[in-house]
């Protein structure tokens, strides 16, 4: 009875809600912000575990319960940005019935992170790892869930239902996803356009994108709108 009784009063700090060390996830959220803040402002070389400490608000024993090192922590803040972004598209396009009206959605707004100030910063930063780091980039890129097999998926269902002909359904999306974007981002990630684009032209840039889409993968007939 008492080893029973003994096991009951070590549960009970779990019960309510304290968390084995580095499982916190407001704790783990904190240092990633941070540390975003950190990276973004200083780059990932002039960046500091001390830098990111004192932005944090948290000790640096506290930020090596839950990182490695610095690669890990930059690591986990491309991850979280590259989930943010897959899960946003992908209720985006489970919610689009029609494939243009998807399409349309989908590119606008893969267009507009992809050339907002924040993505622009990450990229440039990733870029200047890459050849120290190349598994996170790789990572980064061949993801089983990213936004090309989100808008992949989308693909195949409209492939199944008949309104799409579309071989290879990888490459379609891959070629949608350069044509919503446009030349936007290499001109906004080689500095050669100082701002996002106006609104007007990423529509005019997707709508043309879907005309150029559905002329090849749509099919006569098919029950799919307008944009």
């Amino acid at each position: 009875m008492t080893e029973e009784k003994t096991d009951e009063r070590c549960s009970i700090p779990h019960q309510q809600g304290r968390f084995a060390a580095g499982a916190d996830p407001a704790k783990r959220g904190q240092i990633i912000e941070g540390a975003k803040r950190v990276f973004m402002r200083l780059g990932f070389d002039a960046a500091s575990m001390n830098d990111i400490t004192r932005e944090a608000g948290v000790s640096k024993g506290t930020i090596y319960v839950y990182f490695e090192n610095k690669e890990d922590l930059f690591g986990a803040i491309i991850e979280q940005e590259r989930q943010r972004i897959t899960l946003m598209l992908k209720d985006i396009l489970a919610g689009s019935e029609e494939v243009e009206d998807g399409l349309y959605r989908f590119g606008i707004q893969f267009a507009t992170h992809i050339t907002a100030p924040q993505t622009i910063n990450a990229m440039r930063t990733l870029i200047g790892v890459t050849t120290r780091m190349p598994k996170l980039c790789s990572r980064f890129f061949h993801s089983p869930a990213n936004v090309r097999t989100v808008l992949e998926d989308f693909i195949k269902r409209h492939v199944a239902l008949r309104n799409l002909d579309v071989e290879d359904t990888d490459l379609a999306a891959r070629q949608f996803i350069e044509l919503a974007s446009g030349t936007f981002f290499k001109l906004r990630l080689f500095g050669d356009l100082d701002d996002v684009p106006p609104v007007a032209d990423l529509d005019r840039t997707v709508r043309s994108a879907i005309r150029m889409f559905m002329a090849t993968y749509g099919r006569s007939g098919s029950i799919a709108g307008k944009v």
